[in-house]
């Protein structure tokens, strides 16, 4: 538990997911404005959390739908082409995540010293991208091969869109994967991003795996985030930052300063 105020500089860490507009091969791009847009919109957001206080922030290709689970290489360039041009505006720690790869995250990682990752790293699923299989053994040993073995490891245990093949309780998954993928921590979702987490998962999940960090992945904001704090050990927060709360608008200051004040009532 201590590497995440080591990390963090505070107990119950907020981070703010920086989300990029649909990139270079992905459908959704808009080849008329082109990277240049890409990079101003990720400025501005990031420039919105970091002014609202949030402990950290994690870069993701969120609008790569639909989503691969063997991303191209064209989308990893365009992310470190991002996050190499801002890295000096970041003042906070971050993370990566490239939906939805871990190899391609913890090379990302690497390339751009992140600090942190957030992936499937465990689980076989049935999932909206076709049959959803893993290899935590393989991909820790990729980590240790390119030398990225400070990058921590958060394992999502609740895939978005997609159900475990083999229909084990929830509570089963975590502590096994607690035991067999030694996690730095674990994140505990709703369905899909925005959606709110299960407080009774959260629970289950915080009492089976004892000194494993947990973090509430979705859906947390004003209403629940004292509760879900409760219990967990730090959100992930993208939805609730967004104008009207809507995930694909640009991040609203004020919903940021109004958040985080919450949180700093909550910690104190």
């Amino acid at each position: 538990m201590s590497w995440i105020v080591d990390l963090f500089k505070t107990t119950k860490p907020v981070i703010a997911m920086v989300h990029m507009p649909p990139l270079p091969g992905d459908p959704g791009y808009d080849a008329e404005k082109g990277m240049a847009h890409i990079i101003e919109h990720v400025r501005t957001d990031l420039d919105a959390l970091q002014s609202g206080g949030v402990d950290a922030v994690m870069f993701s290709n969120e609008a790569s739908l639909p989503y691969l689970t063997d991303v191209e290489q064209i989308t990893v360039a365009c992310m470190a082409r991002v996050i190499g041009e801002l890295r000096h505006q970041v003042r906070v720690p971050f993370g990566v995540n490239v939906l939805w790869d871990p190899y391609a995250s913890l090379d990302l990682a690497k390339a751009v010293d992140a600090s942190f990752i957030r992936e499937i790293f465990t689980g076989v699923y049935a999932s909206d991208f076709g049959l959803w299989n893993t290899n935590a053994g393989k991909i820790v040993r990729h980590q240790h091969a390119i030398g990225a073995e400070n990058v921590r490891l958060l394992f999502n245990i609740v895939p978005e869109s997609a159900v475990y093949l083999g229909g084990r309780p929830l509570v089963e998954v975590a502590r096994s994967t607690a035991f067999n993928a030694r996690p730095d921590a674990l994140c505990v979702s709703g369905l899909t991003a925005g959606k709110e987490t299960s407080q009774q998962a959260l629970e289950e999940v915080k009492a089976a795996v004892g000194d494993v960090p947990v973090f509430a992945n979705t859906g947390v904001r004003i209403s629940n985030v004292d509760q879900q704090l409760a219990v967990a050990d730090g959100v992930v927060v993208g939805t609730t930052f967004k104008r009207d709360n809507y995930i694909w608008n640009p991040v609203d200051p004020k919903r940021v300063e109004e958040f985080m004040a919450v949180v700093r009532k909550i910690r104190n």
